[in-house]
């Protein structure tokens, strides 16, 4: 069998590499929500903004900020369900493809599992003696771990990231939504700006400091998009109020 793509969990001290495996999962859906609710602010701030050049019917302001958090919530949540659900097929493929082959050529896997070791630094004595015993012990485990780079007992659920989406998105819409329709007509522009920038402060801030690298770039790139949409959104708005399009 071919070697497959360099795996990232350690194939020793199983007690440590389940909680490195746990620590990364949560940091990845801590990432995630994070963005799914920076989207939410961006898009909902540009269109309620948009809206608001064009009308200061506060109805319109609502009906047009709940349609846009309505579908952008279910689009996240649709797309990140299918997306997941691709990657939970893929995994569920590639370990049934890893049992098929134990159960047909099951010294040829340990020489493979061996060789993996052997390539992370273990001599090859000791690399032979632990493909040994971690196969004695559960060999689909130790080459789902090793070789593949999967947890059998923690596969993706495609439900749990649809609905971390969707609550996500939902979080980051409402800012935008009711900082546009809480405040009187006049100041309702200038306290969705001032708000929607200060949380993508926040959001551009966290995101990078998640993914280890240096916030002061993510914020301003984040504060810039923002600020961006809602301007371009803001001036197409008025254009067309002042047409009557």
């Amino acid at each position: 069998m071919t070697e497959r793509a360099t795996p990232t969990t350690a194939p020793d001290g199983a007690h440590d590499e389940a909680h490195e495996g746990a620590l990364g999962t949560r940091l990845n859906w801590l990432r995630a929500a994070v963005l799914g609710a920076n989207d939410g602010i961006v898009s909902t701030a540009g269109l309620v903004v948009g809206v608001a050049g064009a009308t200061a019917d506060r109805e319109a302001l609502l009906t047009a900020g709940l349609a846009g958090l309505m579908a952008g919530s279910m689009s996240m949540a649709a797309g990140e369900y299918v997306s997941v659900s691709t990657q939970r097929d893929s995994e569920r493929a590639a370990l049934a493809q890893e049992r098929r082959e134990l159960r047909e050529r099951p010294e040829a896997e340990l020489a493979e599992l061996t060789g993996l070791l052997e390539r992370r630094g273990l001599t090859p004595e000791v690399a032979r003696e632990a493909a040994v015993q971690l196969s004695e012990r559960d060999a689909l485990r130790a080459h789902a771990r090793v070789e593949l780079g999967i947890d059998p007992d923690h596969l993706t659920d495609p439900w749990h990231a649809a609905w971390a989406s969707f609550l996500a998105f939902t979080a980051g819409a409402l800012l935008p939504l009711l900082a546009i329709v809480l405040p009187p007509s006049g100041w309702r522009v200038p306290v969705t700006v001032a708000s929607v920038l200060l949380a993508l402060t926040c959001t551009g801030w966290t995101s990078a400091r998640l993914g280890a690298a240096a916030p002061g770039r993510a914020v301003l790139r984040n504060v810039a998009g923002g600020a961006l949409a809602m301007a371009v959104t803001y001036a197409v708005g008025s254009l067309l109020g002042a047409t009557g399009a």
